[in-house]
C-alpha cells in the first residue's frame, strides 16, 4: 500500500469519526439524553478497551491460546481480580505487568 492510500484512509477515518461523534451532539443539543441511552453509554469505554485487551492476551502468533502456558493470560486474569477488588487502574496495571514480566523470566 502506498503513502496515498494510507494517507487517504486516515482522512476518511477521520471525516467518519468526526461525522459519528457530530450526529450524537447534533442528536441531543437541545433535549436531554433518555436515561436508557445514557446507561447504555456508560459500557462503551469498557467494551472498547475489552476488544483490544482480550484478543492480545488470548492470542499468540495468530492462535487461540488459553492454556496455563500463557503468561499473558495468567497476568490478565490477575489484573482483572486485582481491578474488580481495587479498582485501581494503577494497581491493576502495575501487578498485571510485573506477574506478566515475572512469568516471561521464569516460563
Amino acid at each position: 500500500m502506498d503513502a496515498t492510500a494510507i494517507l487517504w484512509i486516515t482522512v476518511a477515518t477521520a471525516i467518519g469519526t468526526f461525522l459519528l461523534r457530530l450526529s450524537f451532539i447534533q442528536v441531543f443539543a437541545n433535549r436531554e439524553v433518555p436515561p436508557i441511552l445514557e446507561q447504555i453509554l456508560r459500557y462503551v469505554p469498557s467494551a472498547a478497551v475489552s476488544a483490544i485487551i482480550v484478543p492480545a492476551i488470548v492470542f499468540t502468533e495468530e492462535t487461540l491460546d488459553v492454556s496455563l502456558g500463557n503468561e499473558r493470560l495468567i497476568a490478565g486474569l490477575l489484573a482483572l481480580v486485582i481491578a474488580v477488588r481495587t479498582r485501581s487502574f494503577p494497581l491493576t496495571v502495575g501487578i498485571g505487568m510485573a506477574t506478566f514480566w515475572l512469568l516471561r523470566a521464569v516460563m
